[in-house]
């Protein structure tokens, strides 16, 4: 299948709301994905926020910020699919739960699209496995139980990954900005290999 035709296929797809794995999606589906054929570094990271939702641009939000403050590139590049591609677990906004925070992405999204967008990109060498719910799926059972011990193990989930190699990361949120303070291992150790790799594939 092509690129652009899988694109088609994932804009045009309302699968959280026809065959929904539990409670529909709450609202009309507005599907958020960037593919490439050219491409060699992907982003999977949860789902889209309220403010992504409503743009339709990926992490079009401080979150994005801080995301791209972390790989070390404007948006220029961030937002060039030809260096760039960005498949979130869920595609959609899955609206928000009692406590007004976002509920975990769509399982019916991941399980159908993310195995037929790895099979259409196959020049992806890197995949940045933001939060717990990417590294969960693409790691497996090699998934630590907690986010922190996943990423504090990143070096070893990147040497032993191959085609592609991946790299797990805690999610830029503000809402983790108490972990980043907690955990400053992370902006020493981490970052600076990000950085080197973002720049190697970019």
């Amino acid at each position: 299948m092509s690129i652009s035709e899988l694109h088609r296929r994932i804009k045009a797809c309302r699968i959280c709301v026809e065959e929904p794995i539990g409670n529909p999606l709450p609202h009309e589906p507005r599907p958020v994905a960037v593919l490439s054929r050219k491409a060699r570094l992907m982003i999977i990271g949860q789902a889209p926020g309220t403010r992504v939702h409503a743009s339709g641009k990926p992490f079009s939000d401080p979150s994005g910020d801080r995301l791209r403050d972390w790989m070390g590139i404007g948006e220029d590049i961030f937002y060039d699919s030809d260096k760039l591609s960005i498949a979130p677990m869920g595609f959609c906004f899955p609206g928000l739960d009692a406590k007004g925070g976002d509920l975990p992405p769509r399982k019916e999204c991941s399980t159908y699209w993310q195995p037929q967008i790895l099979e259409a990109m196959p020049q992806i060498e890197l995949i940045l496995l933001i939060g717990t719910y990417a590294q969960k799926f693409y790691m497996k059972d090699n998934a630590a139980k907690t986010m922190t011990d996943t990423v504090k193990n990143w070096r070893s989930v990147y040497n032993e990954s191959t085609n592609p190699k991946l790299l797990p990361l805690p999610h830029p949120s503000w809402r983790n900005s108490g972990w980043l303070k907690r955990n400053l291992w992370f902006d020493a150790e981490v970052l600076p290999e990000l950085r080197k790799e973002v720049a190697r594939l970019l």
